[in-house]
């Protein structure tokens, strides 16, 4: 049997994340296959590095969705495979991370993303989904 968790739950482990994000979270985005967990150092080339709103986001249902986050220009050239969320730019502090893609349990932004240096990168709206439902 698949573990499962009730909505009441999953809400309160998404704003686990927003309060332990703080008011200077940022959303690290990197080339290459996620670490094997948030403790683990960032592997792979820092795409984007982007400052998150004061308050990150709203869990409800089950669900975070993120403030919009102001654009920023790449730091490098390549293909997105996963994020970070951090609670400076420096990525030391790693509360969640995910791969690029387009499913259910991933960030929800397009998958296979490929950015030229200097592009700027602008998200106006994503979600984090708890799983175990």
């Amino acid at each position: 049997m698949a573990l499962q968790y009730s909505t009441t739950h999953r809400t309160n482990n998404m704003g686990d994340i927003v309060t332990a994000l703080g008011a200077t979270g940022f959303l690290l985005i990197y080339t290459g296959a996620a670490p094997a967990n948030c403790g683990t150092a960032a592997s792979g080339t820092l795409l984007a590095s982007l400052a998150l709103s004061a308050t990150a986001g709203v869990a409800s249902a089950g669900v975070l969705t993120m403030n919009a986050i102001t654009a920023a220009a790449t730091s490098s050239a390549g293909t997105a495979g996963y994020w970070r969320l951090c609670t400076s730019s420096a990525g030391t502090t790693v509360i969640a991370q995910g791969t690029v893609g387009v499913s259910a349990a991933d960030l929800n932004f397009a998958g296979g993303i490929v950015w030229t240096l200097g592009e700027n990168i602008s998200i106006s709206s994503w979600t984090i989904t708890a799983t175990g439902a």
